[in-house]
């Protein structure tokens, strides 16, 4: 019950990047520049984080442990912001649903690097022959709907 909790966390949120591409690209063309508003959202993003924080732990962040923290760790940060000003900047060129068919087909692919060499210090998990296949089959599914003419 509980991995169909999760599942169902990580669908929701997969289901509102496309929304916030979408969103951004208007938020940048109201105010003028679409690189304004990945500033704006980091900024919401930012109190709402810290708001979720504080409701859930009662505290911030110790900033101390900041000196600590391998920076790579920190490398999180640049890759959101990377991840929603491309899609503040591409989805408007090349449609919604292309950016993200090229972004979830190369997420499945990394997302398998990850898992089968333990990148990162992530566990491993092996990546058979039928999970390969999966794979494909996906993917192969996302191109085709996105070549599909009505």
């Amino acid at each position: 019950m509980l991995f169909i909790k999760y599942a169902l966390w990580a669908a929701l949120a997969g289901g509102l990047i496309p929304v916030m591409a979408v969103l951004n690209a208007k938020l940048g063309a109201t105010l003028g520049n679409p690189l304004h508003a990945p500033v704006i959202l980091m900024l919401v993003g930012l109190l709402v984080a810290i708001s979720i924080s504080l409701i859930l732990t009662s505290k911030l962040p110790n900033v101390r442990a900041l000196g600590s923290v391998n920076p790579m760790y920190l490398l999180g940060g640049f890759f959101v912001c990377f991840y929603v000003v491309s899609a503040t900047l591409l989805s408007p060129r090349i449609g919604v649903g292309n950016f993200i068919l090229f972004a979830v087909c190369t997420q499945i692919v990394v997302s398998a690097a990850i898992d089968h060499f333990g990148l990162f210090g992530a566990a491993v998990r092996e990546v058979s022959l039928a999970r390969l296949g999966g794979l494909a089959l996906v993917i192969t599914g996302l191109i085709t709907s996105q070549l599909a003419k009505n």
